[in-house]
C-alpha cells in the first residue's frame, strides 16, 4: 500500500520543462525573461564582416579625391588670374568653348551608347542655360556691391570648403548617362554652394562679360566636370589613373606659377590624402574588433518591395 502511495506521488510530481529558443510565446516557467543556456557563446563570430583591405588599392580609390582637388584648384587659379587681369573675356570665352566640346566629345567616347534624343536634349538644356546666364548677368555683376570684398572672399572660401567636405567622390553631382541612382541631398548642397561661391566671386569682376564668362566657366566645371570623371573611370580605371595624373601635374605647375608657398601647401595636401590617410586607414584595420553572434537583430536576405 505505501509502495503504491509513492509510485502514485511520484508520478505526479511536475517534471522540471527544459528551456527552448522562441522568438514570441511570452515567457517559460521556471525560467528568466534573459535567460540563456551554454550554447549561447557557441554561436558568437569575431570579425565577421571586418573588409581586409589592400594599401595599393586604397591608394588608387584616394586618386579620385586627389583628381577632383585638383579641378576645384584650376577653378580657384581662373579665378584668381581674371581677378587679377592676367586672362580677359574673350580667353575666358575661348577656354568655355573648348571646354564645353572637349566635354561632350568624351562623353560620346567614354559613355556606353547615348541616344540621339539624350544627346540632343542636354544640347538645348546648355543652349538655355547658357542664353539665361547671359540674360541675368547684369544682376549679378551688381550683386554683391554694398557688402566688402574682405566678406566675399572669407564667404567664397567657407563656400569651397563646405562644397569640398560634402562633395560625392565615388559619383556625379547630375545623373549620369543609364545610370539607376539619383544624386544625393548632400551632393545638391554641395553644387549649392560652389554656385554661390561662383557668384560672389564674379560679383568683383570688372565687366558684364567678365562675369558671364566667369560664371559659364565655373558652372560647367562644378556641374560636368563630376560627370565627365565618372565615365572615363566607368569606362577605363587605367585612363582614369592617367587622366588623374596629369590633372595633378598640371595643377602643380600653374600653383608653382602662381605662388610657391601655395605650391607646397598644395603639394602636402595631395601627399596626406594618397599617402598618409591611406596608410592610417590599413593601420587603423588591426584595431577593429566586430561581435556577432544570435543576439543581433535579424536581417532580411531580400528587398521588400511594394
Amino acid at each position: 500500500m505505501r509502495q503504491m502511495e509513492t509510485s502514485i506521488s511520484g508520478t505526479s510530481s511536475p517534471t522540471h520543462p527544459k528551456w527552448r529558443k522562441v522568438v514570441y510565446g511570452g515567457m517559460q516557467p521556471g525560467f528568466g525573461d534573459n535567460h540563456t543556456d551554454e550554447s549561447f557563446l557557441e554561436e558568437m563570430i569575431m570579425n565577421a564582416n571586418v573588409v581586409k583591405r589592400d594599401l595599393l588599392k586604397v591608394v588608387l580609390d584616394a586618386v579620385s579625391i586627389s583628381q577632383y582637388l585638383c579641378i576645384v584648384a584650376l577653378v580657384v587659379l581662373v579665378w584668381t588670374y581674371t581677378l587679377t587681369n592676367i586672362l580677359t573675356e574673350k580667353y575666358l570665352l575661348l577656354l568655355n568653348v573648348s571646354l564645353l566640346g572637349s566635354g561632350f566629345f568624351i562623353l560620346l567616347l567614354t559613355a556606353d551608347m547615348i541616344p540621339f534624343n539624350l544627346l540632343l536634349n542636354y544640347l538645348l538644356q546648355n543652349s538655355f542655360f547658357i542664353t539665361a546666364l547671359y540674360m541675368l548677368s547684369p544682376i549679378y555683376h551688381t550683386l554683391t556691391r554694398s557688402i566688402s570684398s574682405n566678406s566675399i572672399w572669407a564667404l567664397t572660401a567657407s563656400l569651397l570648403i563646405l562644397h569640398l567636405f560634402l562633395h560625392n567622390y565615388s559619383g556625379s553631382t547630375v545623373k549620369a548617362p543609364g545610370a539607376l541612382d539619383n544624386p544625393t541631398l548632400t551632393s545638391n548642397i554641395s553644387l549649392n554652394a560652389s554656385i554661390v561661391a561662383s557668384l560672389l566671386i564674379s560679383s568683383r569682376l570688372p565687366s558684364r562679360l567678365h562675369v558671364f564668362a566667369i560664371v559659364l566657366f565655373s558652372l560647367q566645371v562644378f556641374l560636368f566636370a563630376p560627370l565627365v570623371t565618372y565615365c572615363v573611370k566607368k569606362r577605363s580605371f587605367k585612363l582614369h589613373i592617367c587622366f588623374s595624373l596629369q590633372l595633378l601635374v598640371l595643377t602643380l605647375i600653374f600653383t608653382y606659377r602662381l605662388h610657391k608657398l601655395l605650391f607646397i601647401l598644395l603639394l602636402g595636401i595631395f601627399v596626406f590624402v594618397n599617402l598618409v590617410c591611406p596608410y592610417w586607414l590599413i593601420r587603423i584595420q588591426e584595431y577593429k574588433f566586430e561581435i556577432n553572434g544570435p543576439w543581433d537583430e535579424a536581417k532580411l536576405c531580400f528587398n521588400i518591395t511594394e
